[in-house]
């Protein structure tokens, strides 16, 4: 089941199935009516209190498709703080070394769950903003809306 949602940041197709979330991205398909499915009606109501500075976590059920080191990635993209980012380095590092900087960042952008699973919160070691599916507008009005630090330090905006 899918729906094309608005957003302050664009349309979002969401994609469920068997009541997990399997998708969120950025599209520019024109909204759609939601269709009567509990999981569709939490994923916008979560991410409706997230964008209104309502909530700092989500509570879904996720089911994004990837091999195994993605899914470690992805799992360490959801322990990064709200408010806060982390360089691909640093990402790395969670990972078992700087040898796997690259794979980190390809399993980064390959991310399917966008915002929910927050691969915008990974950005580059001089505290640039690098890499982002929708934009580094999106990704800069998403750290924004968190105002997001720097390594736990600095506020980037």
């Amino acid at each position: 089941m899918e729906a094309v949602l608005t957003s302050p940041v664009g349309n979002l197709k969401v994609v469920v199935a068997n009541n997990r979330l399997t998708s969120l991205c950025f599209t520019r398909e024109q909204a759609t009516p939601l269709p009567e499915d509990d999981t569709l009606l939490l994923v916008k109501e979560q991410l409706a209190a997230y964008f209104a500075g309502n909530r700092i976590s989500f509570t879904l059920p996720l089911a994004p498709a990837g091999t195994a080191f993605q899914q470690n990635v992805w799992q360490q993209l959801q322990a990064i703080p709200y408010g806060t980012t982390i360089s691909y380095r640093q990402l790395a590092h969670r990972l078992g070394g700087p040898r796997c900087i690259r794979a980190a960042a390809q399993a980064n952008g390959q991310n399917p769950i966008a915002i929910i699973i927050p691969c915008h919160r990974v950005i580059g070691s001089d505290g640039r903003l690098t890499g982002y599916a929708g934009g580094l507008d999106k990704k800069a009005f998403l750290l924004n809306l968190e105002g997001a630090t720097v390594m736990n330090q600095i506020t980037i905006f």
